[in-house]
């Protein structure tokens, strides 16, 4: 496994394995309601030690089994997740509270990444809840804290009142949307790219073009498109509930693209 050197020294893989579907069905998360680890487990057993869950996903609880019963220490794994601002801001008491109900459900007590999952319209209530990720962080308590669909406007209201500057930026970046400006932003700010859903948005037309480039090195379309973000510094978490789709998401690092392969994803 390849790692990127985040901006306060600790490294994270190159790739997780994303958690936002584990047993989704309409709204209710079977396998968070059941207590079924199965992806989990077969992600561990694939060599996955980077995963990527939130609290929104309503499935903390089910990877922090997954983890516990692994036999493999706690100190092995990358655990990213993030506080739930999709329904906006409710306050410190309200941030502290969700923050330690992650950590119980995590079974843990430090986690590696934690994010803001959204910006709000209400930059002086963004600040507020960065310093209290600020505090976690300076406790030991998180790693590293970051942000998660953050743009450049975004980045710049919070840059400009942070003691800690974000480790990463977790962002779309898949074919048709490659988020080039930003991550060139993000690089200048010593922020770190992750892509969320780095498989999403292939229609049939780019998957024939992404099949041919991978026939040369006897990889999959999904391979190229991995290897294609990770060439770039991208930070990739793709998800399965299939163990060997799982296993191919990892089995990137054994080829590399040309110029010419690259010329023709950016242009998908």
């Amino acid at each position: 496994m390849e790692t990127i050197t985040l901006n306060n020294g600790i490294e994270i893989p190159i790739i997780g394995s994303g958690t936002n579907t584990y047993g989704k069905e309409g709204n209710e998360y079977r396998g968070a309601l059941r207590g079924d680890t199965q992806e989990v487990d077969w992600a561990i057993e694939n060599g996955y030690r980077h995963f990527d869950t939130a609290q929104v996903y309503n499935n903390e609880e089910v990877l922090g089994q997954g983890i516990a019963k692994s036999s493999i220490p706690r100190e092995e794994f990358f655990i990213t997740t993030k506080l739930n601002t999709f329904e906006g801001y409710a306050g410190a008491d309200w941030a502290h509270i969700e923050i330690e109900k992650s950590l119980e459900k995590l079974q843990t007590d430090t986690i590696d990444l934690f994010l803001l999952h959204n910006p709000w319209d209400n930059p002086a209530e963004m600040l507020e809840a960065w310093r209290i990720l600020e505090d976690y962080y300076n406790r030991g308590v998180f790693k590293e804290i970051g942000v998660s669909n953050f743009k450049e406007e975004h980045l710049d209201a919070l840059l400009d009142g942070a003691a800690v500057r974000p480790a990463v930026n977790q962002i779309k970046s898949q074919v048709g949307t490659w988020n080039e400006a930003l991550i060139e932003y993000n690089t200048k700010n010593d922020i770190a790219t992750v892509a969320w859903s780095p498989l999403g948005g292939i229609d049939e037309q780019a998957k024939q073009t992404l099949e041919e480039i991978g026939k040369q090195y006897g990889k999959t379309f999904a391979q190229v498109v991995l290897r294609y973000n990770i060439e770039r510094n991208v930070i990739v978490i793709p998800k399965s509930h299939n163990k060997e789709r799982q296993a191919q998401s990892l089995a990137i690092f054994d080829f590399a693209l040309t110029e010419n392969d690259r010329e023709r994803i950016s242009r998908l």
